[in-house]
């Protein structure tokens, strides 16, 4: 640390906070028309705002809930090169993933997004045919790198490693027939949703409106009614164009819209359950699932002291509610088969937390959701109603170029070319900015260059940069920036996106009442 003053590193346009939502509420009741509107608050919707914005379009969006509320916080915080979708022949977005992957961890999100090393221990029940399977599917992924431009100083090659690196990446797994593994690099983000607060903040900072707890209804190509959730007050809001970035809610904006959502569940584990005498997972161990060559249950280290096993891809028919629900059949599931790669098998009594996700999967005739393409689709209705709906975290930025294109075309909107791909997010740096940050590495790996300014929040009051619960190492600055500056207008915006506390339910609670001081200072 240095001893020279700390500067602000929050540009003041990028802030949102009670008041600049109050200020824009008020500026659309007396001027209510804008150029596009974007319905959904998550990375999608985001992405749409922001690229809008920067082609020079005057924006609004609205979420009837929080920024990242639906299922942009629900993944697996990986930034996928691609890899997976090759088994399945899906060549075109495996590039597509890897590209954009390279644009993620290289250019507008390097503080968000860090390299992952991925471990497949060879164990006897990986046959040598399914290892050199697999050991050829790790080499397309490298070749996916290069067409990327993603340069090996990055992301590593892929290789084989022996049995001893893989106990020291992995230290609970099985040492009986371990015969070494494969060794692949991929992105992981530290948190999804502030990648979505991030996405958001920077859209803001180029002009756009971004509205939380406000629903839209009644939606047409070119109108919505908006109600302020908390006041109850309505405006209709005209609008030259409108997207639908509602994800697994899309139907209910434009009821043409057909999809068929699948549940993505994931356990969390503090990183002790997989840690020997004080060493912890330090690659995600990537665990074959028995008889379905090309699916795997990961076990991801996070930043936090936890540690994520998932996924699933199960049918989840009928009504989308706000926050889904493991079922006990993913538990077992995700249970046995990282069990099959661990030397002491992992109960239930060692879960401190759980959590699900609904992917917007367009309806399809193939067999499983597991089989259904995650390519995404772009739907405009007869009165230019755009939907955007499928694809994935990682892919967002194409998304959202791919339908501020189609609303550009059928409104005639005067708009310049994407610029997304080469803009930075609030935060964001070069290794050599980011190093030489003056805060804790804990706070740049989180806010990037902004930690700055959660630092000198703490420095201004004791209390803030105390932790704010026992278990975790978030501290009140962290609380209040999000209620400042980050959007967060109650406790569970604060618990469940902007600091993430409630994925360990017995921490957040004993964090609510440091949530609630939080709130208050903000004011």
């Amino acid at each position: 640390m240095t001893d020279h003053p700390r500067r602000p590193a929050v540009s003041p346009a990028s802030i949102l906070s009670a008041g600049r939502r109050s200020a824009d509420l008020a500026a659309l009741q007396s001027d209510p028309a804008v150029d596009l509107l974007v319905i959904g608050g998550g990375v999608t919707g985001a992405g749409v705002a922001l690229d809008a914005a920067t082609r020079g379009l005057s924006v609004v969006l609205v979420e009837r809930c929080d920024l990242a509320f639906g299922t942009s916080r629900w993944s697996s915080k990986l930034v996928h090169g691609g890899l997976r979708y090759l088994a399945s022949g899906a060549v075109g977005i495996a590039h597509e993933s890897a590209v954009e992957r390279d644009a993620l961890i290289r250019a507008i999100a390097p503080h968000l997004v860090r390299p992952l090393p991925q471990v497949v221990p060879l164990l006897p029940s990986i046959g040598r045919a399914d290892a050199a399977l697999t050991r050829v599917g790790f080499l397309a992924g490298d070749a996916l790198r290069v067409a990327a431009h993603t340069p090996g100083s990055t992301l590593a090659r892929s290789r084989r490693i022996d049995a001893d690196r893989v106990a020291s990446m992995a230290p609970t797994v099985r040492r009986d027939g371990l015969r070494g593994g494969l060794l692949n690099w991929d992105g992981q983000l530290i948190d999804d949703a502030r990648l979505v607060v991030a996405i958001a903040r920077t859209a803001a900072l180029y002009g756009a409106r971004v509205i939380t707890h406000c629903a839209a209804t009644d939606v047409t190509g070119t109108s919505a009614l908006l109600t302020d959730a908390l006041t109850g007050s309505s405006l209709r809001l005209s609008a030259r164009a409108v997207v639908n970035a509602t994800g697994v809610w899309s139907a209910g904006v434009d009821a043409s819209v057909r999809l068929r959502p699948s549940r993505g569940t994931h356990l969390v584990f503090d990183a002790t359950s997989f840690a020997v005498d004080g060493v912890g997972l330090t690659a995600g161990l990537t665990v074959p699932v028995p008889d379905s060559f090309g699916r795997y249950v990961f076990a991801l280290p996070q930043a936090d002291g936890r540690v994520y096993v998932g996924l699933t891809d199960e049918e989840a028919p009928g009504d989308i509610p706000d926050v889904p629900v493991p079922a006990d059949g993913e538990i077992d599931f995700l249970l046995g088969v990282i069990n099959t790669a661990l030397a002491t098998p992992l109960t239930r009594a060692d879960i401190v937390g759980s959590f699900a996700g609904l992917r917007p999967l367009l309806e399809s005739d193939q067999g499983t959701t597991a089989d259904v393409s995650r390519k995404h689709a772009v739907l405009t209705r007869a009165d230019g109603l755009v939907t955007v709906v499928g694809g994935k975290l990682t892919t967002y930025r194409r998304m959202a170029q791919d339908a501020v294109d189609a609303a550009v075309e059928q409104s005639g909107l005067p708009a310049g070319p994407c610029r997304t791909r080469a803009i930075p997010l609030v935060g964001a740096g070069t290794p050599a900015a980011l190093a030489a940050v003056d805060a804790p590495a804990r706070l740049v790996a989180r806010y990037g260059t902004e930690a700055v300014a959660v630092a000198a929040l703490a420095d201004s009051d004791p209390l803030l940069a105390r932790p704010v619960a026992v278990g975790t190492e978030i501290t009140g600055a962290e609380l209040v920036f999000g209620a400042a500056a980050e959007g967060a207008l109650d406790v569970a915006d604060l618990l469940e996106r902007r600091t993430r506390l409630s994925l360990t339910p017995a921490v957040a609670e004993r964090a609510r009442a440091a949530a609630d001081r939080a709130l208050t200072a903000a004011r």
